[in-house]
């Protein structure tokens, strides 16, 4: 008994030794440890982890009051300079249409965001202590796997967005821009964030379809009742079937969840992408035709902005449709692999329980989506055809 003790102990030291460590991590809050670090930089993260629990933090929860007070009335003035001042010393004033369109899109979107997020702190909270639980049923294996796409992704974009926000800040340096580049940051990192959790639900969602392949040999065998005497102590395909569909549907629970909390983000995260890749490919077609040129702003450091800024927010776009199709597509293996199952189980109440959980798929798209679209692969189609549309015609 101590011995075991010991080793629980041990394996849980072990744990948190590893919590720092990149690309090895052992649970979701290793697993999530640099995303969560840098919201926490940002003031998005007003939590404290202890175990398989997340509370609100109070110190953090009031100074992220404060910087999105803050934030609101630097975009406010922001807004009043670009639209209505006629001081001709700012950045802001005397910007032809089309850079004022954008960043109108950039501090509406931007704003709605960090309200956003501050206003679903706790329903936010909530969704990350159900995907941990969800999660602590994951291999060490996968977690392994999970760590090496989710960090070495945080840590490209975190240098591609820092390299970006140096180039903009050498230009436009004042305290206004510093909060216009953190709205930026806000977008990217949560929607950084949105994607890790569509990850670890993917690797859910291929646990309950890899452990009912596993129940095929037991259950599908001519000799069913046999290995049922056989196996009962040892192990239940009932029983662990019943344990699947109670974890499938609190997987698909949290899909539900997660698509409520992320909706407006990821709707405003759509239309700032799309106007900023359109606005972005316009501005790179109006120098390479007709040398349209940027006061004060050295030539080659203003392509190399573009090309960049185009390139992050594309393959971010990419990335966070991916994990989408991804999910989705694994959510229909399930379906696949129990009709499987169903045709070649002659078991009676297997039969009734596959039938049950059959139901239960199809009550339970399992499709990651906002109020008004999905998020697959015919958005990105869809966006990548509108772009280049768009941008051709201003």
């Amino acid at each position: 008994m101590f011995n075991s003790l010991s080793k629980f102990q041990g394996s849980k030291n072990k744990k948190k030794g590893n919590i720092w460590q990149l690309f090895r991590a052992t649970d979701f809050e290793s697993l999530m440890y640099p995303s969560f670090t840098i919201c926490r930089i940002l003031a998005l993260f007003p939590y404290q982890i202890n175990g398989l629990n997340i509370k609100i933090f109070k110190p953090f929860y009031v100074l992220s009051t404060i910087i999105t007070c803050v934030n609101c009335v630097c975009t406010l003035i922001i807004f009043y300079i670009l639209n209505f001042s006629k001081d001709d010393e700012s950045y802001y004033t005397n910007l032809p249409i089309s850079r004022q369109l954008k960043e109108n899109c950039y501090l509406i979107c931007g704003c709605l965001t960090a309200v956003a997020t501050f206003i679903l702190s706790k329903p936010r909270m909530h969704l990350f202590q159900t995907i941990m639980q969800l999660s602590s049923k994951l291999s060490s294996e996968t977690y392994q796997n999970l760590s090496r796409l989710i960090h070495a992704k945080d840590i490209s974009f975190l240098v591609c967005l820092f390299v970006e926000v140096l180039i903009f800040l050498y230009h436009v340096g004042d305290l206004l821009t510093t909060f216009l580049v953190y709205n930026t940051m806000i977008v990217f990192h949560m929607d950084l964030l949105y994607t890790n959790c569509v990850f670890v639900l993917d690797a859910c969602f291929k646990q309950v379809n890899d452990n009912l392949m596993n129940l095929v040999a037991p259950v599908t065998n001519d000799e069913s009742h046999n290995l049922r005497r056989t196996y009962y102590n040892e192990r239940n395909p009932l029983m662990e079937l019943k344990a699947l569909k109670k974890q499938h549907l609190a997987i698909s629970n949290t899909v539900r969840k997660l698509n409520m909390i992320f909706s407006l983000q990821l709707l405003v995260t759509t239309i700032r992408t799309f106007s900023e890749i359109t606005f972005l490919l316009f501005f790179f077609v109006m120098r390479w035709k007709i040398g349209m040129t940027v006061n004060n702003v050295n030539e080659h450091i203003y392509n190399m902005f573009l090309i960049l800024a185009m390139t992050c927010s594309a393959i971010k776009t990419g990335l966070v449709i991916w994990s989408c199709e991804t999910g989705k597509n694994q959510a229909a293996d399930i379906k696949t692999t129990i009709h499987s199952v169903l045709n070649s189980t002659r078991d009676i109440q297997i039969k009734r329980e596959l039938q049950l959980f059959s139901l239960q798929l199809m009550h339970h798209k399992n499709v990651f989506s906002t109020k008004w679209f999905n998020i697959d692969v015919t958005l990105l189609t869809a966006v990548s055809d509108r772009t280049f549309a768009f941008s051709l015609c201003m």
